[in-house]
Order: C-alpha cells, then structure tokens, then sequence
C-alpha cells in the first residue's frame, strides 16, 4: 500500500510466500505476485523510501472489511451483527447505521495501518461492530433511567469489550481495528444519534429517536416545515451539545485527513503501539 522501511530499501530480493502456499517452504513469489491486482512495483535491492511509483492498493482499508479469518472469526462477528447490530439498526434507521458502520470499520484499519506491527495481516469487520458497540453504550448512557435494566445491559456491553480485545491478540486480528471502530462509534454516535433527553426541551411527545428511513415526524421533516418552531423552547445545553456535534464532526474529518497523510507522506511510527495488538513475552511479540 506504501513504501516502507526494510521493505522498499531492504539491500536483497525479498521473496514473498505465493497466495497459494500450504507451508512456508514456497516463498518463491514477488511482492507483484503476491499483492495481485495487477501487482505493485517490486522492491529493488538497496532501494528508497522514496523511489516511484509507489504501492498503493488503497482499496485494501475497506475490503477487510468484509473477509474473516476463519469460522470461528465471521460466526463470533455474525452472532453480534445479528443481535446487537440488528436492534441498533432498526433503533436509528439503515442511513446512521451504515454511515457508522463503514467509518469505524474503515478507521479501525487505517489506524492500524499507522501503529500496528510490520507484516500482521488484519481483517475482519469487527472495526465496523465496535462502531454499532460504541453507539450501543452511547445510547444507554442517554437514556439510562428509561432503560429496565442499565446495569445488565452496561455489564453485556463490557464483557463484549473485553472478550473481543483478548481475541484481538490473536494473529490475523487488529486490536487497532477495535480501538479506532470504537472511537469514530463514539464520536459519530454525538455526531449523529438524537440529543439526550436531559438536553432537549420539555415536549413529551417525541421518541428516542428517529430513524432517518422514517419520513414523517422526524426533526429534519419538522424543521424543513417550521424552522423558527424547531428551535423554539430549546435548553440552553441543547445549544452547546450541537456545537459539541459540530465540533466532533470537524474532529472526524481531520482525523482522517492526519492519519491518511501520515500513512503515505509522513510515516510516523509508535514503537510500543504493537503490544497492543499481539501477545508480548520479554518485550517482542509471539509473532
């Protein structure tokens, strides 16, 4: 996807095991033969950082996403896909939770592009669920006294957390793409889910949310009609939490932007961020 270090400036012919090796005997192929695609620009001996043209399969943020790593990997990811990301879809509509599914997801993996380890593969949509977890917690924190039971739910939700950054250890796994996929569900999920109540103004006959596939009675619909009555009556905290959404979206956006140029231009690296993502014996990973 770039250049990189002891890669692109490594002073042999590096070979590469081929796609199809059943063992590590077979590591005959070129990095052309490897990535596929049409191939990327084989590295030549005693090469730059610099040299051109440089790999970039920038595809390969987003189709991760949907390639797993066993199945064990896309059975644990389908049985919360279907439960927890099956209510949450249909709490806020297909639109949010597309927008915050791709954006984790796509995020998870950029981070990981950045801080994981050299050469770990990483795949997988568990970035995107973090995301849908992270509107999950979200979502009990705003409406914490109308739920029937907020500790249990709380409980479920760190256990998921938990279990899933274990699992992150494991190779072929990104724990990156857990934290990134639950930052950007955080920060998307102020962005984009109704204002809590507490925030609001005092009329009883609004729901939770509304889902963005609902055409009628929702906030845009109402604004659309009587954009002077939509701000009528509104808390003065309501105010500041939209510009606290305003300002999480603009952070968004750079974050991106800063990631994608360290990824390609500036290559900044974190020398202990990959114990985050493998098992650590005396200061190197297993693997």
């Amino acid at each position: 996807m770039h250049n990189m270090h002891n890669v692109t400036d490594f002073p042999e012919i590096i070979y590469w095991p081929c796609p199809n090796a059943t063992s590590l005997d077979n590591q005959k192929c070129t990095l052309s033969d490897l990535c596929g695609f049409r191939g990327v620009p084989n590295p030549r001996p005693n090469g730059s950082l610099t040299d051109t043209p440089a790999p970039d399969q920038w595809w390969r943020f987003i189709v991760p996403i949907f390639l797993h790593a066993g199945f064990i990997h896309i059975g644990f990811n389908l049985l919360l896909q279907l439960t927890l990301g099956r209510d949450m879809e249909r709490k806020i509509g297909p639109i949010r939770f597309t927008i915050v599914y791709f954006a984790s997801g796509i995020f998870g993996f950029v981070l990981g592009g950045n801080f994981a380890a050299n050469g770990i593969a990483s795949t997988g949509c568990s970035g995107s669920l973090f995301g849908i977890l992270a509107l999950d917690l979200l979502d009990l924190l705003y409406w914490w006294r109308e739920r029937p039971g907020p500790i249990k739910d709380l409980l479920f939700i760190l256990v998921d957390i938990a279990i899933s950054f274990v699992l992150g250890l494991l190779p072929g796994l990104d724990n990156f793409s857990h934290i990134g996929g639950f930052l950007i569900g955080l920060v998307l999920g102020v962005c984009i889910l109704r204002t809590p109540a507490s925030f609001s103004h005092d009329l009883v006959d609004e729901v939770a949310y509304d889902p963005m596939n609902e055409a009628k009675n929702t906030g845009l619909s109402r604004f659309m009609h009587q954009p002077l009555r939509f701000f009528q009556g509104r808390k003065t905290l309501w105010w500041v939490w939209w510009f606290v959404r305003a300002g999480a979206l603009i952070g968004i956006i750079v974050g991106f932007i800063v990631l994608l140029k360290n990824f390609y231009v500036w290559q900044h690296g974190c020398s202990w961020c990959k114990y985050l993502s493998c098992l650590v014996s005396s200061q190197s990973c297993y693997y």
